[in-house]
């Protein structure tokens, strides 16, 4: 392990430096496209990253990989579950992997809008007042809003404007917020007491919405047997936050073809069009699926992206997009069951 207490090897600085040193070999490509080498080093990046948060959370693959793709995409995710399934555990880990500062709120209907944001407050030096700014747990990369939806309305819109400006004004100062700012919120199911379900204008600020299963019998054993032992699990730096601004410059560099592109935005549109979904999703859900498919596809160690990719993110970009009719609720299906219509219709 080196003084830094990274677990970053020469090969793994090298691949990085591919990203950071040699801007210009991509530029003097002829379809300004990125090598074949920056794809390999990249996936060389990310089997780093998997492999080191395996050492601390069991299972939850998808999960795992999901928000490391609304982290690529620079976008925020909604994490919904029971529970006890680890996600406060999942989140700080990856913050520790990726070496960005984390902050966890808790939230509660008590918790007002400056607990989060920061507070003015005033200071005597020498016979003079001075106002002091104290910045609140929003100051942060990564901020896990710990329950957001038993949090009362008035906080939850502060904490979703800072997501949505990425900055927040307190006595009439605005204050700019950490680079790289992610949100990765947490909720119970909707039809749990005491909580307070996020208007749909709100909840599509969100570029994903993630379900986190339970575990298998063999997860839970292996979880079980982790976590009885004499010391946890625990886990290094993986790579650097300069290693991750360039892969989120990289993901939007992935190519994807006009015709897929416009395969996305059919389906998109075909939310809009009535029967058993009553209200569809909006363009910006077109932007998600595009993106995050082409962040999948480089985690997947591809230089391009394939239909395979739109159709595995179209249910976390668009399950909290989409509203379905009454009639549709009352016979049990969900936004997923939609969405798997329009992705495979019947006959077809």
């Amino acid at each position: 392990m080196s003084m830094e207490n990274s677990v970053e090897t020469d090969r793994q600085q090298q691949d990085m430096a591919e990203f950071r040193e040699k801007p210009m070999a991509r530029e003097n490509n002829i379809d300004n496209a990125p090598s074949a080498k920056t794809y390999e080093n990249a996936q060389r990046i990310f089997k780093t990253l998997f492999d080191e948060i395996g050492k601390v959370i069991v299972g939850q693959n998808e999960t795992v990989e999901q928000v490391m793709i609304a982290i690529l995409c620079n976008g925020h995710a909604l994490l919904e579950s029971n529970p006890g399934l680890g996600k406060t555990l999942t989140i700080s880990t990856i913050s520790k992997v990726i070496d960005l500062s984390f902050n966890r709120i808790q939230c509660t209907p008590d918790l007002m809008p400056a607990d989060i944001t920061g507070t003015t407050v005033v200071e005597e030096h020498g016979g003079n007042k001075v106002f002091r700014f104290e910045k609140g747990p929003i100051f942060s990369n990564i901020i896990l809003a710990d329950e957001i939806n038993r949090a009362s309305p008035k906080t939850q819109s502060a904490l979703l404007e800072a997501m949505q400006e990425k900055q927040v004004t307190v006595a009439g100062v605005t204050h700019a917020l950490e680079k790289p700012f992610f949100v990765l919120a947490t909720q119970n199911p909707i039809e749990q007491e005491g909580t307070y379900p996020l208007p749909e204008a709100q909840l599509d600020r969100f570029l994903l919405k993630i379900f986190v299963p339970y575990p298998d019998f063999n997860e839970e054993l292996e979880i079980v047997n982790r976590y009885t032992a004499l010391s946890n699990p625990s886990t290094e730096r993986g790579i650097t936050k300069d290693t991750l601004l360039s892969l989120q410059k990289l993901t939007r560099e992935v190519p994807i073809s006009n015709e897929l592109k416009q395969k996305a935005i059919q389906l998109v549109m075909k939310t809009r069009e009535g029967g058993i979904i009553e209200y569809g999703a909006s363009p910006r859900a077109s932007i998600a699926i595009i993106l995050t498919a082409k962040a999948r596809a480089l985690i997947h160690g591809r230089n391009f992206v394939a239909e395979e990719d739109v159709h595995a993110m179209a249910y976390p970009v668009l399950r909290h997009r989409i509203i379905l009719t009454f009639e549709a609720e009352r016979s049990g299906m969900t936004p997923d069951d939609a969405i798997k219509a329009l992705i495979s219709p019947k006959g077809k």
